[in-house]
């Protein structure tokens, strides 16, 4: 057997949307392990409190303001991210946005069109940004962050529903493209999680919900998903490309 490594100390990993929720447990979860994470966020206050929270633990991290709906900042800001580190090995998309509203609201179109810049057109770009810099990693590994409603589907979240179901195909057509080059590439497909995009929604509901549709009976942690990200990241797993793993307590396994 060969000693393929299980750490991420030393290297880079740049995640969008590390201001709260899911991207924050990212980021924190790769800093605990020793990599050094580039944070980004639309909110610079947000990103600040999470690296707050990395140095706090003793990690590595340094932040950056990040729109991804605007293509010059995504390449500004990869550029500064591997200047300052000396190269990305891990791109880690997780930035997105969720809104509800029925096909025929006046807002749709306006709505539909900042969805697909924000959850599906900054995936590929931020990309293309670090491609350079992937290419010269020893463990090159793109994560895209997906949802189980790109595998299925709820009322009125048509716009969510559709980028996500973009992210996935992406990811699979992008694992086989960069696959020759070493560089994999894989997504994962949260379900129901406590963070801000369910954080208007009652608990009781959240109880009822989680009891009807995961086979564990609650809602999921951010901290469960990112280490699944975490896992996708590491140098052994070097054969893994091209999935997209639902994190969801069993949502998508159960029926009924």
């Amino acid at each position: 057997m060969t000693q393929l490594s299980r750490s991420v100390r030393g290297l880079t990993v740049l995640v969008t949307g590390a201001g709260s929720g899911m991207g924050r447990a990212t980021a924190e979860v790769f800093a605990a392990e020793g990599a050094h994470v580039a944070v980004t966020d639309y909110d610079l206050a947000s990103a600040q409190e999470t690296a707050k929270l990395v140095a706090a633990a003793g990690g590595s991290a340094e932040v950056w303001r990040l729109d991804v709906s605007d293509k010059a900042e995504i390449d500004r800001v990869v550029g500064e991210v591997a200047a300052r580190f000396g190269g990305i090995d891990i791109v880690v998309n997780n930035a997105g946005i969720a809104n509800f509203l029925k096909i025929d609201d006046p807002d749709y179109d306006a709505v539909w069109d900042r969805t697909v810049a924000v959850n599906l057109t900054a995936h590929q770009r931020v990309i293309r940004a670090a491609l350079p810099h992937l290419r010269r990693s020893a463990s090159p590994r793109i994560i895209n962050i997906a949802s189980v409603e790109g595998m299925g589907a709820t009322a009125q979240l048509s716009p969510y529903s559709s980028m996500k179901a973009g992210v996935i195909g992406l990811t699979r057509s992008l694992a086989v493209e960069l696959g020759p080059e070493g560089i994999t590439v894989n997504c994962i497909c949260p379900g129901p999680i406590m963070t801000g995009m369910t954080a208007d929604i009652e608990d009781a509901d959240k109880v009822v919900f989680a009891k009807r549709r995961t086979a564990l009976r609650r809602y999921g942690y951010p901290e469960e998903v990112a280490h699944v990200t975490l896992s996708l990241a590491l140098p052994a797993s070097s054969y893994v490309t091209g999935i997209a793993i639902p994190v969801d307590g069993g949502h998508m396994a159960r029926n009924a």
